[in-house]
C-alpha cells in the first residue's frame, strides 16, 4: 500500500470514529433520524425529496419518520395541493432535541479541532466535504433522470 492510500485509509477510519463520537452525543437519536431532522430544518419538508438527498429508501424513510412522529418530533400532513405529498415539519420538541444534539456535536468538533495540527482548517474543509458530496448527489440524481427518459 502506497503512503498515499495509507493516509486515504486513514481519513476513512478517522471519518468513521469521528461519525461513532457524534453519534454518542445525539440524545437518544440513531443516525438516520439524525439525518432526517436535520434535513427537515436544513429546508427540505418532502419526505419523497429527503429520502433522494439522503439516497434513503421510502420504507426506511417511513419508518423514520414514523418514528419521529410518535416520538412527538416531526408532524406529517398533505399539501394543500396534493394531499399523496407528504409535509414533514419540526415540532416545538423535535427543534429543541436538534438544538440540543447539534450544540453538543459543535462542542465535540470543537474540541477535535483544538487537538488536531492545523486545525483551523478542519470544519472549512468538512464544509467542503458537504458541497461535494452535496455535487455528487446531484449528478448521480441527474444520470438516473437522464437514463430514465
Amino acid at each position: 500500500m502506497t503512503d498515499s492510500n495509507a493516509d486515504t485509509v486513514a481519513a476513512v477510519r478517522a471519518l468513521a470514529r469521528a461519525s461513532r463520537i457524534l453519534e454518542r452525543v445525539s440524545g437518544g437519536l440513531n443516525p438516520a433520524q439524525y439525518r432526517v431532522l436535520s434535513t427537515i430544518a436544513s429546508g427540505d419538508e418532502r419526505a419523497s425529496r429527503i429520502a433522494a438527498r439522503l439516497a434513503l429508501g421510502k420504507p426506511t424513510i417511513s419508518a423514520t419518520v414514523d418514528s419521529l412522529c410518535q416520538r412527538g418530533l416531526l408532524t406529517r400532513t398533505g399539501e394543500d395541493t396534493d394531499q399523496r405529498v407528504a409535509v414533514l415539519r419540526l415540532t416545538d420538541a423535535g427543534r429543541e432535541l436538534l438544538d440540543g444534539v447539534e450544540t453538543e456535536m459543535v462542542n465535540r468538533i470543537a474540541d477535535l479541532r483544538a487537538r488536531t495540527p492545523g486545525g483551523e482548517q478542519l470544519v472549512p474543509s468538512l464544509v467542503w466535504l458537504g458541497r461535494a458530496i452535496d455535487d455528487l448527489h446531484e449528478e448521480r440524481l441527474a444520470e438516473r433522470r437522464r437514463i430514465n427518459r
